[in-house]
């Protein structure tokens, strides 16, 4: 299966214009991962019922209220408004969900944005506590300062 790119992510946004893209689709999209997405991963309110498309293949993730109302950013894609979170959200997620995606993806994602762009700690710490998983992304933190 060839990798995803943003007509990919375009096409999701209109058809599930409740999902916002997330882990690795987001890790992609702000350039902090060497995945390649097969699927576009999409977050969904804890309860919303699953999309069904045959195009493309997506894989869904379920937030609670307050973690999926936080950290979404708008990006225009094509002419469409795609919702994304931000790159420090996207990390806290990684880390939320690494036995699902894997812990070397989540601290390669960290390595990357330490390199790649303008380090927020408190963004990152802030969004750590609303995914609770301040206390594992401390030590990688600290490694990296």
């Amino acid at each position: 299966m060839p990798p995803l790119g943003n007509p990919d992510l375009v096409s999701v946004a209109l058809k599930v214009p409740n999902g916002i893209v997330c882990l690795i689709s987001a890790l992609a999209y702000h350039g902090i991962t060497t995945q390649i997405p097969h699927e576009v991963y999409l977050a969904l309110k804890r309860g919303a019922e699953p999309p069904r498309l045959r195009y493309p293949p997506i894989r869904v993730f379920w937030f609670t209220a307050e973690a999926f109302a936080q950290g979404i950013e708008t990006h225009r894609l094509d002419g469409i408004q795609v919702r994304i979170y931000s790159p420090e959200k996207t990390i806290a997620d990684c880390f939320k969900y690494r036995n699902k995606i894997g812990m070397d993806t989540a601290i390669e994602a960290l390595k990357l944005y330490r390199e790649r762009k303008q380090f927020k700690i408190n963004d990152l710490m802030q969004f750590a506590r609303v995914c609770r998983v301040e206390k594992v992304m401390r030590p990688y933190l600290e490694a990296l300062l």
